[in-house]
């Protein structure tokens, strides 16, 4: 596309329709990818966040989109997936935040299942999860499943972390878990912020109430592409990472699938 471009996230208040839209705001893509959801996966990463995470590999997403250079159109990028499609699995929009842009989401999802070549791929989201319940009931009818972050359940911990609260977190998996769209919940640990024996004991009864076989990916930070922090970020060690991987298996009633990064 060529002109100026500038655009605020899509916006998406509690009970406003949300309508396909044609052109979304791109950050890059990877052709292949077998870390974005099950199998091998064309990845899509939005520009825009409404978090702005102090561990995020991805920092320069964060900001708005501005500028020609990251408007893509649904035909230009369902081109990149049709050249991958034959060795793909699926595809999955990540970012920034991908429902932060909900119109666009919903009109790539729906070209997707409605071209005979691509029909096939399972259609993901990795999301912060802060978005309101419009956009996962809008979603439902094209989404294969979505992946959510839970930076933490304590809600100081969290917008110390995410600079937002977590009530939207919450509520999106258990909207998603309803609907029968929640692939796994992704719990990143931060070593001293948010790695505290008695908080994971406590995460792991709640997400045990929602669903005891919940698939829980266990992420511990790294710092590289991460930006610099006063005081600086800790990457908790292999030891600190299996200690709370086994806290949450341990979780009374609950038999999770749990992946240790």
């Amino acid at each position: 596309m060529t002109g100026t471009v500038t655009s605020a996230p899509q916006a998406h208040p509690q009970d406003a329709a949300i309508e396909p839209v044609g052109v979304g705001f791109v950050a890059g893509t990877i052709p292949f990818s077998v870390v974005d959801g099950p199998g091998n996966r064309f990845t899509i990463f939005l520009q825009g966040c409404n978090f702005d995470c102090v561990a995020c590999h991805n920092p320069q997403t964060i900001p708005s989109a501005e500028g020609a250079h990251f408007a893509r159109t649904v035909d230009e990028v369902l081109a990149g997936v049709r050249r991958a499609a034959p060795f793909l699995s699926g595809v999955t929009v990540s970012g920034g935040e991908a429902t932060q842009q909900p119109g666009f989401v919903l009109a790539l999802f729906r070209a997707i299942k409605a071209d005979p070549t691509l029909g096939r791929l399972t259609c993901f989201i990795d999301s912060n999860g802060a978005c309101p319940p419009a956009v996962w009931s809008t979603l439902d009818p094209v989404l294969g499943g979505a992946m959510i972050d839970l930076k933490c359940l304590d809600p100081e911990i969290h917008r110390s972390m995410t600079g937002e609260p977590n009530d939207e977190v919450l509520a999106s998996i258990r909207q998603l878990q309803a609907m029968g769209k929640l692939y796994e919940v992704r719990l990143l640990l931060l070593a001293g912020v948010n790695d505290d024996p008695e908080l994971l004991r406590r995460t792991g009864e709640w997400l045990a109430a929602i669903d005891p076989h919940m698939r829980l990916k266990v992420i511990g930070f790294r710092d590289h592409g991460a930006r610099p922090h006063d005081p600086p970020l800790v990457a908790p060690t292999s030891e600190q990472r299996e200690a709370a991987a086994d806290l949450l298996a341990a979780t009374p009633g609950a038999a999770f699938d749990i992946c240790l990064i």
